[in-house]
């Protein structure tokens, strides 16, 4: 399954909400997420530039874009930021292949 880590932050809106009524975003995030077929790994509040990070895992990028947008379309949150994370072992491998590739390849320079 792959990986990605998504970035985001909350509306002023979103943060009136959870001043009024203080909720487990992790719990909610990880509905969604699991809804749409996914996996999340783990949930983080962070501060700087970003409110939030998450580590999901699914096999079906559609699926998490698919919960994305949900969450985007709920008006709570903005800014968010898919980036695909991949493993140490799935990094030497893809280096492996890159040198097996590397000959069939014509520089411009």
């Amino acid at each position: 399954m792959a990986r990605y880590i998504v970035t985001g932050s909350y509306t002023a809106a979103a943060m009136k909400g959870l001043l009024a009524k203080p909720s487990d975003r992790e719990a909610a995030t990880s509905a969604l997420v699991t809804a749409a077929g996914g996996k999340l790994l783990s949930y983080y509040v962070t501060t700087g530039d970003n409110d939030f990070l998450m580590v999901t895992e699914t096999d079906n990028l559609q699926n998490m874009l698919a919960a994305l947008i949900v969450a985007g379309a709920s008006g709570a949150v903005s800014g968010l930021k898919t980036v695909q994370a991949f493993s140490s072992a799935e990094f030497l491998a893809a280096q492996k292949r890159a040198g097996e590739i590397a000959m069939k390849y014509a520089s411009p320079a």
